[in-house]
């Protein structure tokens, strides 16, 4: 494993095991106003979790800045953030109330697949490991979105708390999300040095076709998990809104993105890939790739 890595992954562990040494105290010494109501008395222990879970993030990133150079605080500090998010996400499952379960999921699920994107990088292509390897910043869009999905959650949460306590449906895209991201490190494995998060405009020596295990299904099997991935994130959090825009947003990036991987790939192999593209479908809905 790269040195990025190691780092990235002692940083990660470093994070939950603060975060979960911080809840024991927080559960054990710190007690919360008393309150009549129950669903109160779990509101007040989030928020405890939530602004120490901050304070707990600045103070890891402020003395890993003080001790490290930048190109290794670059992945400290996305670790720690995804160490913390992780915790926290598993905490509120475990500790606060019902309603905030599917809150829970949501922030475990969205922190675990960031990091993993960068543990997979750094052991099938250690050479391009960097902090991009989160995809944290994957783009504009896809942060303005991830925006637009929590106002949603909350604006709804306020006005109609007892809606996001449908479980049957937050299982329904833990599912999807659990279903996608085995979907997607299985083929970021499979293709192993193959694989790139960019399109790849110049062919490598070592370059090859992939057209076995979970590729002879589907010929883009990382967009098919990472599709399904985004859609089941807002069938989590109950947001009808989004899980709809997201489909449409999702569908027309893959769309474009299958297109132009296609007409590069079509250009290093050939008439390989022309007839592996006549048996094998792309795995997502409505979308055919570039055939000739």
């Amino acid at each position: 494993m790269h040195t990025y890595g190691k780092i990235g992954c002692f940083s990660f562990m470093v994070a939950v095991i603060l975060h979960f040494c911080m809840t024991v105290i927080i559960c054990l010494y710190i007690h919360p106003v008393k309150s009549a109501h129950q669903e109160e008395k779990h509101a007040i222990e989030l928020h405890y979790m939530t602004v120490s879970s901050f304070v707990l993030f600045i103070v890891n990133c402020l003395i890993s800045r003080l001790l490290f150079q930048e190109q290794y605080y670059q992945i400290i500090w996305r670790s720690l953030l995804l160490g913390t998010g992780l915790s926290f996400g598993i905490t509120i499952t475990l500790c606060c109330c019902a309603n905030y379960i599917s809150l829970g999921w949501y922030i475990l699920i969205m922190s675990f697949f960031h990091f993993s994107e960068f543990v997979v990088t750094s052991v099938i292509r250690p050479q391009n490991l960097s902090s991009e390897s989160f995809l944290l910043n994957h783009s504009k869009a896809y942060g303005i979105a991830a925006l637009i999905s929590w106002i949603e959650y909350w604006t709804e949460f306020w006005l109609f708390p007892g809606y996001k306590n449908a479980y049957w449906i937050s299982v329904i895209g833990l599912f999807l999300c659990t279903g996608g991201e085995i979907l997607r490190k299985t083929a970021m494995l499979t293709a192993f040095q193959n694989f790139d998060h960019l399109i790849r405009t110049r062919r490598e020596e070592q370059h090859q076709l992939v057209t076995t295990g979970i590729y002879s299904l589907c010929r883009h099997p990382s967009y098919v998990g990472w599709f399904y991935w985004s859609i089941g994130t807002q069938i989590i959090l109950c947001n009808p809104f989004c899980a709809v825009a997201y489909t449409f947003a999702s569908w027309k990036f893959f769309y474009e993105r299958v297109f132009e991987e296609e007409v590069t790939l079509l250009h290093f192999f050939g008439r390989d890939y022309v007839a592996y593209q006549s048996k094998v479908p792309t795995g997502l809905p409505f979308i055919h790739g570039y055939i000739t």
